[in-house]
């Protein structure tokens, strides 16, 4: 390689920059600027060596006074060539240049690329530089618009209100030639801070991208959203469940069927005695199900009047009758339409309703009071009742195709006298929410408290379990619950009462020393539930399916009490 000298007038004229050129065997071959410096060029030697192990294009050395140099590495055939500027802080341009040996390519596609193409006007705004595609895009030669005012050259240009305001302009829509294109313009400033020009660049090509980008930016958060519901779904599978509080054989049953059952799309039917919990029940069937997501409508047939039973359920249309709203009104039936319809005492429906709900239960179709137009409802259907089934379809009361429609699974719901020992569960959480209702201190049950619900029939069950417990709440004078609290346990009609216990010390006292109180209240209990079940069989003449529903208990149940009786395992008649 051919060398030169360089003079010390030379590197006077630019004494922040500097160039070093090193031989292949690395002394020096010339240097220029503050590469003159003999101290300096052999920190840069120095910087070069370390640069080289750790195959670095750019690194810095220190200075005259500490101030920090950039040194870029040129490879050359046969030298190496250090190109250093000493600046007060590091040059982005600069070491970009130099680390990146394609950085031409980037910068080209920049310029040229049409979603990066630029525009630039000076200070002002005359057109100093545009990009090929846009120089195309306005039927001008390579050039032409080069050294023209912004507004001469692109139409509707606003570059010429942004360099003299200097605020940028995003997203804002530009006419150009007939076509509307989604664009930016920026103000450009010097290290100084000082405005030197603008630069204009096309987003997008249209607002239809743009709307484009829109619908996919809500899809996609439509789908997060989607699956947090299902990540929600999947960390409280059991939800629905949670209050149905219970951890009795007989509620993990109940619990394990409603987990079975849910995600299959057929109707339901819950039944157990009133206030066993049917209405929660049939809401964990919901939530567990692949309808969750849309309404649960609630009927209660028992509640509907006679004559407005039909417009409730299939609803009507404008004008059907005297106070009618105007433009009409959905039916249960409709609204419930992709979620589930709760038909609570599903039993207690007129005749005349239930051969218009089998139609619906048969193909979803159904009319408005006062229209003629079918429409269609695809539900699911849950129902609950309390009755005893087999009796009404007997006597005609009840239609055996519906009963077949409506209890394609049938799940019954155990009384509060089967699972006593979730009676302490109960009432915790009956106390807890009743000082929520009220903003005061949830107050206890005492053992001897516990033992005395235990030892009553509840024929309301849970519903009247609650009510009790609520009760003795606002009467009792301290946080501690004694037996004596809760006075007279309401029974079922024709039920003798079980006398409370008298308010005096010693018979809590009792009560809490004495066990024994306890075992024998249940083996009262016991006595009366198997001559009850002697004279069910009696009168049944040992069938066990008609004695299990006349006295409301679960087949396998009577069969576990038969066993205990002594009786053997004979069929069924």
């Amino acid at each position: 390689m051919e060398t030169q000298d360089i003079s010390v007038e030379a590197a006077s004229l630019n004494d922040l920059r500097g160039v070093l050129v090193l031989g292949p065997d690395g002394k020096q071959l010339a240097a220029s600027g503050i590469a003159l410096q003999p101290e300096l060029a052999r920190g840069i030697e120095a910087g070069w060596q370390d640069a080289r192990r750790r195959e670095r294009r750019v690194f810095t050395v220190d200075g005259p006074g500490q101030r920090p140099i950039v040194v870029i590495v040129l490879p050359a055939p046969d030298a190496t060539v250090l190109v250093a500027i000493e600046r007060e802080s590091r040059d982005a341009l600069f070491e970009f240049v130099g680390a990146v040996d394609f950085a031409g390519d980037i910068l080209s596609h920049f310029l040229t690329n049409p979603f990066e193409a630029l525009s630039v006007v000076d200070r002002d705004a005359m057109v100093r530089y545009m990009s090929p595609v846009h120089e195309r895009f306005f039927g001008l030669r390579p050039g032409g618009g080069v050294g023209r005012h912004t507004t001469e050259v692109i139409e509707n240009s606003r570059l010429h209100e942004v360099v003299k305001s200097g605020k940028a302009e995003i997203g804002l829509l530009h006419e150009m030639r007939g076509i509307t294109r989604v664009v930016s313009r920026n103000p450009i400033r010097n290290s100084r801070g000082e405005l030197v020009g603008a630069i204009g660049q096309i987003m997008f090509k249209g607002p239809e991208q743009l709307q484009t980008l829109s619908n996919e930016v809500s899809k996609l958060k439509s789908e997060v959203a989607y699956y947090r519901r299902e990540l929600d779904d999947l960390r409280n599978r059991s939800y629905g469940l949670d209050q149905m509080v219970g951890e009795s054989l007989a509620m993990q049953r109940l619990k394990q069927q409603i987990v079975k059952v849910a995600p299959l799309d057929v109707p339901v039917l819950l039944t157990g005695e009133s206030g066993t919990g049917k209405e929660l029940a049939a809401h964990a069937i919901h939530k567990l199900s692949p309808r969750r997501d849309d309404t649960m409508v609630m009927v209660n047939a028992a509640a509907l009047p006679a004559t407005l039973v039909e417009s409730e359920l299939f609803g009507y249309e404008a004008g059907s009758f005297t106070g009618a709203e105007r433009k009409g009104r959905k039916g249960k039936i409709e609204q419930a339409d992709r979620g589930s319809l709760f038909f609570d005492e599903v039993g207690d429906m007129p005749a005349e309703v239930q051969v218009k709900l089998l139609r619906v239960l048969q193909d979803g179709s159904f009319q408005r009071v006062g229209g003629s137009e079918l429409r269609r409802s695809n539900f699911r259907l849950i129902s609950a009742s309390n009755r005893n089934f087999e009796a009404m379809i007997a006597d005609g009361t009840f239609r055996l195709d519906l009963f077949y429609r409506i209890g394609g699974v049938t799940i019954r719901l155990p009384a509060l006298r089967e699972r006593l020992e979730d009676i302490p569960l109960l009432v915790d959480l009956a106390l807890k929410q009743f000082a929520d209702r009220h903003g005061q201190r949830a107050k206890k049950l005492s053992d001897a408290a516990i033992a005395f619900l235990q030892g009553q029939r509840w024929p309301g069950n849970v519903r009247q379990l609650i009510h009790t417990v609520e009760r003795a709440a606002i009467f009792s004078d301290l946080d501690l619950i004694e037996p004596s609290d809760f006075g007279t346990i309401d029974m079922e009609p024709g039920e003798k009462p079980q006398p409370s216990v008298e308010p005096d010390d010693s018979a809590t006292i009792s009560l809490k020393a004495a066990p024994q109180e306890h075992t024998r209240v249940s083996s009262a209990v016991e006595q009366v539930e198997e001559q009850m079940i002697r004279q069910a069989m009696t009168k049944f003449n040992g069938n066990k399916k008609r004695v299990a529903a006349e006295l409301g208990i679960s087949r396998s149940y009577l069969y576990k009490r038969l066993a205990q009786m002594g009786f053997g395992a004979e069929s069924e008649s």
